[in-house]
């Protein structure tokens, strides 16, 4: 996919291309300029932190004159590149994406838009006003085996599509480290868990679903678990200093330690470590005095850590998704997909239709062509580096149809995700009346 849209890019020189936010998704999306580097050239990034900058600088050859500690004063300067990717904490979403829209920025905006419906949408009317593409980080839209679901739909292999079950499964030692310690704990300082860690999920119902528009929504969830009343008898404050945490499950030791002493230096141990490469003396400090080596029971988190949601969409369709912190399996989502002639289902790794007139199963195995390093930085089985290959093809030949997760049905995807959370803090069904008009 990758090679035959690089032959077909109009533009003879790489796309140019600034990174503000040069964490964990910063570093990813960059990194496809390093697999092609005659299609996409990181010239310029923007982080607050020292050594998240420098460390992206390195990677790319960026001229010191493009790196700048705040994003502000990049924007301020004459334009200097063709598109922007913009992986900042959520809640930083908004204002540099319709600044750098309003500057004629191509962008590239990482997932969730932002933690509002009014900022998503005000991203949407920059990018829509200005003449810029966007392309939203729903890289789930992009996996090889999730696309085939979507083509299977549309073929008419099951038929119309009469009701959706759709599973995300975060992982008991993923929720932990994001959800409870780590910087998707608190809605207060990012967003609620529906929108930072499944509006992938509720993206890919309302996608499934085609042009039918959603109804009405309801949904429950709540914190279980991580909490002081949760806590065992004799469990210590931190988990390196704790006298029972051989026999704790989320124990920080285990989760960053263990890992380290391996020799795993990536996700999620490089989190715990942002301002130097994580060793076990790096490590061990960020245990003994930062916020992932807290006790699970003692943290300040209070987003939900199960949720259900369920839809009604026109035709009678309806949708049932539910997302469990509590699995072994991590994001390795579960989807079945009943239709009038037949049954769809997939595990991530192979969709199966069953064939109600023949009785016959046909399973569906595509395969990712992704580079192997790509894939090995990347939790989302080749799908970020599809995106990125969609995202520079899309700039270099100025074809907004190339992007999957562009802004009118992303945007109505998000406003589904606010409407839910609406219903579960109401306690009640919401009717969406016409979400394109909010």
């Amino acid at each position: 996919m990758g090679q035959n849209r690089s032959q077909a890019d109009r533009m003879t020189s790489p796309v140019r291309l600034i990174v503000v936010g040069a964490g964990c998704r910063g570093e990813i999306y960059s990194s496809f300029g390093s697999i092609h580097p005659e299609r996409l050239k990181v010239v310029g990034v923007a982080d607050p932190r020292k050594f998240a900058r420098t460390k992206l600088q390195q990677q790319h050859n960026i001229v010191d004159e493009n790196i700048f500690e705040d994003w502000h004063t990049m924007v301020e300067r004459e334009k200097f590149a063709d598109a922007v990717a913009i992986c900042t904490p959520d809640r930083l979403h908004k204002e540099p994406a319709v600044a750098f829209a309003k500057k004629g920025y191509h962008v590239l905006l990482e997932k969730p838009m932002a933690t509002t419906a009014e900022d998503c949408t005000a991203i949407v009317e920059a990018c829509t006003q200005s003449g810029v593409m966007l392309s939203v980080g729903h890289v789930l839209r992009y996996d090889p085996v999730i696309h085939n679901i979507k083509e299977l739909i549309d073929a008419g292999a099951i038929g119309d599509v009469m009701h959706i079950q759709h599973l995300e499964p975060v992982g008991f030692w993923h929720f932990a480290h994001s959800f409870v310690r780590g910087n998707w704990r608190n809605e207060e300082e990012s967003s609620f868990a529906l929108l930072a860690k499944s509006c992938h999920d509720i993206d890919l119902i309302h996608h499934w679903a085609g042009a039918r528009r959603c109804l009405k929504v309801t949904s429950f969830g709540s914190v279980s678990h991580f909490g002081k009343k949760d806590k065992p008898a004799g469990a210590g404050n931190r988990c390196l200093d704790c006298s029972i945490e051989a026999d704790c499950p989320y124990s920080a030791r285990k989760i960053y330690m263990d890992r380290v002493k391996q020799g795993n230096t990536g996700w999620p141990v490089s989190v715990i470590c942002p301002n130097s490469f994580p060793d076990i003396e790096s490590v061990t400090e960020a245990l003994e005095t930062g916020p992932y080596g807290r006790c699970v029971y003692e943290c300040d988190n209070d987003v939900c850590s199960n949720q259900v949601v369920n839809m009604e969409f026109e035709g009678g369709l309806t949708a049932a998704f539910s997302m469990v912190a509590f699995t072994e399996e991590i994001c390795k989502r579960k989807t079945t997909i009943y239709g009038s002639k037949g049954e769809l289902s997939c595990d991530g790794h192979e969709v199966r239709v069953f064939d109600f007139l023949t009785q016959r199963s046909t399973k569906h195995s595509p395969l990712s062509g992704a580079p192997r390093r790509f894939m090995s930085m990347s939790g989302h089985g080749g799908a970020d580096y599809y995106l990125m290959d969609a995202f520079v093809s899309a700039v270099a030949n100025n074809d907004p149809s190339l992007i999957r997760s562009g802004p009118e049905e992303t945007l109505l995807s998000h406003l589904l995700v606010f409407e839910a959370e609406r219903s579960r803090l109401e306690g009640r069904v919401v009717y969406c009346g016409d979400l394109g008009h909010r």
